[in-house]
């Protein structure tokens, strides 16, 4: 089960794709989507992040960053973003203590879930969808979200 709405996410610094390391609280102030996701290159993972650079635009015209993390390490990400021309960050958490953090870690196997939260200005979730066979729907839902608290 994710994380609930309402509930302020955890704070946390995980390596990313520009070569910088990422930690929530440098983004106090703004809203953001943080999606986790299974594994770089495969086919319901691509399918999702693919879905993400599509939608892009609606995101940036929001000024909504969108970040993607799963336990694959920097090498690998940097090469599903170029493959698939990602327009976002990937996050590196390649321990799983930050998809433990989300609740976003499927336990005995230790693989990331899909699961996708819209944090609010104050990181407040105040959207989240979970579902690891509707690779798409994660961005519907955060753009009904979004519309909906605009």
């Amino acid at each position: 089960m994710a994380l609930a709405k309402g509930k302020k996410a955890p704070d946390f610094t995980l390596p990313s794709t520009s070569d910088f390391k990422f930690h929530l609280k440098d983004y106090a102030g703004k809203p953001l989507i943080l999606f986790f996701y299974p594994k770089d290159f495969t086919p319901g993972c691509t399918k999702e992040a693919c879905e993400f650079r599509d939608q892009f635009a609606e995101f940036r015209n929001l000024e909504v960053p969108v970040f993607g993390i799963s336990r694959d390490d920097i090498a690998t990400h940097e090469k599903f973003k170029k493959a698939h021309k990602l327009p976002f960050d990937l996050l590196a958490d390649t321990n799983g203590k930050v998809c433990q953090l989300f609740d976003a870690l499927i336990p005995i196997l230790k693989i990331p879930k899909r699961v996708t939260y819209l944090l609010d200005e104050n990181h407040i979730i105040v959207g989240v969808f979970e579902g690891m066979f509707e690779n798409t729907a994660h961005v519907d839902a955060m753009l009904k979200a979004l519309k909906k608290s605009s």
